[in-house]
This record gives structure tokens, C-alpha cells and sequence, in this order.
């Protein structure tokens, strides 16, 4: 999810939120201080202003094109579900769900993105629990859960050999995990540098699993094969992926630098996972 013209600070000053005290996630290592480092700057300069049209929006839509969820039917009924969403960022996925019916939590390792969650919460609402904490180590109890979610938030930003065991930690016997990525190929033919995704193959399939962003954050883009074998080591049985195309009429973001909406309407922007706990 990289943005134009961003640069990361060092690693950005941490906090509690949420509707009860949490415990400050201990950010080990150099990947979460840079993506931490990294949101603090996004929220900055573009998710805080965008938030209050994204919690405002009347349906649940998916990714860079907001294609909706209608159109997909990949959460089903979600009213009186137990939802936790992993990376929730400013929250508005969660609100979208919380809406329709859902008792959600939303976690997120950004102090600032979810500073603007509750500041959302107060303008537009509802009222859920935010916790700050790693996708990683989710600081919940196991077992409690129907559905996790993640838009673009634990599946590109945490390991998938950690998250995955997570998500299904935290899921019932039966619960359903639902997430959107990059599309594998975008990750392929991105620019190293600034710049959107192109007609060549700039990195190899093994390099894509992780990649450190110049001026940016670390990402994870797993291979199918590598999803598959993932999810199933998790205790996930893979009932769907859906290639996420923009619409004809759609425009590129208005902020996230990945595919432009020409390329996306070639080949998939992203890719919308649903796997099921055994």
C-alpha cells in the first residue's frame, strides 16, 4: 500500500486506545518501527482526511476501486457475529460491519490511525473497541471469534507465518477468515523506486514474499502456492480467492501509489482470500 511522495520518520511515539486500557504492544525488531514509523506520516498526509468519507460510505466496498461487497458476497450475514479486524487502520471497515449488526474489534499497531478511529467514532460512530496491538501477538483471547477480517491491513503488513496462526487462534471452530491483498502480480511489477505497477516484471516470485520499500515500510506478497501451503499449516481450509479488477469506470486512488486504474482493468489490483477455520 505504498503512497505517493512519503518518507518514514524514526519510529513514531505510542499510546493506548481503546474502549478499555490495552497493554502497549512491544514493537520488536525493525519492520514493525518502520511500518509504525511509516503510519504515522500516511495518517499525517492522507488517511486522517480521508477517514470521515470513508466511515460516511452506506455499504461495505473492497480495495483501491471500492468494488462492493454486493457484488462479491464474501462475508455473507454478518449481524450478530463476533468480528475482529486485523490492521484495521482508521477503523472505517470496522465501522462498515459494526453498522450492519457485527460486535466488532478493531486492532491496529498505529496509535495515530486509530486516534482518528475514535475520533470518528465520536463524529460519525458507532462505538466499538480499538486496541492497539500487533497482528502478530493480538492481544485477545483465543476461541471467541466467527469472522476476522483484514482490508489491506495484517495480510500486507505482518507475516504471514505469524498472523495466519493468529487468526486462526482467535477464531471458533468453523469461523471464516476474509482478507485482501496486493495482487501477486502487482507485487511483481511494481518500481522499486516511486511509481505504479507497469507491463514488466521487475522482481523475481521468491523476492516478492517480503519487500522493504525504499523511503517506505516492509510488505509481505506471499506466491499462491505459498498462501495456500499458509493457510493450510494454519488450519484453514481455502474456499475462495477472488482477482479484484477496477472497474471501467473508476479512477486511479486518490492517494495509494500500487496500479493505475488502466493497468487493473488488465490484470488483478488484488486479491480477496476467504478460508474457513477447521
Amino acid at each position: 500500500m505504498r503512497a505517493a511522495h512519503k518518507e518514514a520518520p524514526g519510529p513514531a511515539e505510542t499510546n493506548k486506545i481503546g474502549s478499555h486500557p490495552t497493554p502497549e504492544p512491544e514493537v520488536r525488531g525493525s519492520d514493525k518501527a518502520l511500518n509504525r514509523a511509516l503510519w504515522a506520516v500516511m495518517n499525517e498526509r492522507f488517511t486522517d482526511a480521508a477517514a470521515e468519507a470513508m466511515w460516511s460510505r452506506p455499504e461495505v466496498v473492497w480495495g483501491l476501486f471500492a468494488v462492493p461487497e454486493r457484488d462479491l458476497g464474501v462475508l455473507g450475514q454478518v449481524h450478530g457475529l463476533d468480528v475482529v479486524e486485523l490492521g484495521c487502520g482508521t477503523a472505517y471497515f470496522s465501522a462498515w460491519l459494526a453498522r450492519a449488526g457485527a460486535r466488532t474489534v478493531g486492532v491496529d499497531l498505529s496509535y495515530e490511525q486509530l486516534r482518528t478511529a475514535r475520533r470518528m467514532q465520536a463524529q460519525v460512530g458507532p462505538v466499538f473497541p480499538l486496541i492497539q496491538g500487533d497482528g502478530e501477538r493480538v492481544p485477545l483471547p483465543g476461541g471467541r471469534s466467527d469472522l476476522v477480517v483484514s482490508e489491506h491491513g495484517a495480510a500486507v503488513w505482518c507475516d504471514p507465518e505469524r498472523w495466519l496462526p493468529e487468526a486462526a487462534r482467535l477464531l471458533r471452530p468453523g469461523g471464516r477468515l476474509v482478507f485482501l491483498t496486493n495482487s501477486h502480480l502487482s507485487a511483481l511489477c511494481v518500481p522499486a523506486e516511486e511509481g505504479v505497477a507497469g507491463e514488466r516484471l521487475l522482481r523475481g516470485q521468491r523476492e516478492a514474499y517480503r519487500v522493504h520499500w525504499s523511503g517506505g515500510g516492509v510488505e509481505f506478497h506471499p506466491s499462491h502456492g505459498d498462501w495456500v501451503r499458509l493457510l493450510n499449516g494454519s488450519g484453514f481450509v481455502v474456499e475462495a480467492m477472488h482477482e479484484i479488477y477496477a472497474p471501467t469506470e473508476g479512477s486511479d486512488h486518490a492517494f495509494y501509489e500500487i496500479v493505475s486504474k488502466d493497468w487493473a482493468t488488465q490484470w488483478p489490483a488484488e486479491e480477496l482470500w476467504v478460508a474457513v477455520r477447521t
